[in-house]
């Protein structure tokens, strides 16, 4: 594990209660732990709870289950995990992901099908081209009633027999819609591979 996690590594935690998710930065690694600097106070983290970890390495998009073995203001003890698993190679899972959406632009709205979603942007079919310099207002629901808030700005504009498929990025003015909409992303790819 200690050629995975490193000094420096941001990583996101998921506890069992999801609401009470958190992310920080590795600050030392033994053989047996690490010692992870979170950015919030760890609360609903309990010690000696598992929790899911999930952090981007050079080999790609490492998941492991884990628990804090101690907590000390935002400060928590990880125990190295018994396994772990690699879920791809992009900086962001990415799902797919079936749904309406409408994007805004001014008092303009423009009705889209998602195709597929990360944390990063989606893929999108529409049958009116998007404005490519534009930048558009969306609001993603996900599981439980929420809703991420963000801004989706076209990468990609292919036409094809009529339609448009529209590849582009979020832009977050809040870093938690991100964090939720990476949270979202990562359950569904494990629920996917579990089927």
């Amino acid at each position: 594990m200690r050629e995975l996690v490193v000094e420096g590594q941001e990583v996101l935690l998921i506890p069992q209660n999801f609401r009470f998710v958190n992310k920080g930065r590795v600050v030392s690694v033994t053989a047996r732990d690490f010692s992870l600097e979170l950015e919030y106070e760890p609360d609903g983290i309990v010690k000696n709870n598992f929790c899911e970890f999930y952090t981007q390495t050079s080999h790609g998009k490492l998941y492991f289950d884990s628990y804090a073995k101690d907590i000390n203001g935002k400060t928590l003890l990880i125990a190295n995990p018994a396994k772990h698993k690699f879920l791809q190679r992009r900086q962001y899972t990415r799902v797919k992901y079936f749904n309406d959406v409408t994007l805004l632009l001014n008092h303009d709205t423009y009705r889209v099908k998602t195709v597929d979603i990360s944390a990063g942007g989606m893929k999108c079919t529409s049958d009116k081209t998007l404005d490519i310099d534009a930048s558009y207002k969306v609001s993603i629901p996900i599981e439980f009633e929420k809703h991420v808030d963000c801004e989706f700005q076209p990468i990609r504009i292919e036409k094809k027999d009529g339609n448009y498929t529209i590849s582009g990025q979020f832009v977050y003015s809040s870093g938690y819609d991100k964090m939720m909409l990476t949270q979202y992303c990562e359950k569904r790819s494990v629920e996917i591979k579990n089927k």
